[in-house]
């Protein structure tokens, strides 16, 4: 199945050379109550859910973001784009969007936007099939998203190089 695509497919390419070598990916799945987490390895080939921030207000979530980052030495964020099964962007892409405007002064990495369409709804049908609760699928949904995100996001990085 894809795993959704670069809002631009150029961009896949700076990021690339922006992003440092060798250093993780965090991959952020923007909710209004809650930033699901994903972290790559240091080859880039693998995401892996982390964790589910709950969200308070801007400055304790950039907080906790930019302690993750440093804490697992994260060279670049891939954060979901929530856009429109036609492709547009409507208010929650704008808020995603003036979100991480925001956080670049305090995170100084580079950002690179995912198409995070059905991202969720491929999740939540994995976890229904594995036959998890509505509460373990509530707990565990935004994370594995991230990860979702991410996954795609590293497997169009590992085509770019094989090039």
């Amino acid at each position: 199945m894809a795993r959704g695509a670069p809002v631009n497919r150029e961009d896949v390419a700076a990021f690339a050379a922006q992003s440092r070598g060798g250093a993780r990916l965090l991959g952020l799945d923007l909710g209004t109550k809650t930033i699901g987490l994903a972290l790559s390895d240091v080859e880039r080939r693998i995401a892996s859910p982390l964790e589910t921030i709950r969200r308070v207000k801007f400055t304790p979530d950039a907080a906790a973001l930019a302690a993750i980052a440093g804490r697992h030495a994260v060279g670049g964020l891939v954060v979901g784009l929530p856009l429109n099964m036609d492709g547009s962007e409507g208010p929650r892409s704008q808020s995603t969007r003036a979100f991480v405007r925001n956080l670049r002064p305090l995170l100084a990495l580079p950002v690179l936007f995912w198409d995070e369409r059905l991202s969720t709804a491929a999740v939540t049908r994995t976890l229904i099939e594995a036959d998890a609760s509505r509460a373990r699928r509530g707990v565990l949904v935004d994370k594995l998203a991230a990860a979702y995100i991410l996954q795609g996001c590293l497997e169009a990085l590992g085509r770019l190089e094989a090039g």
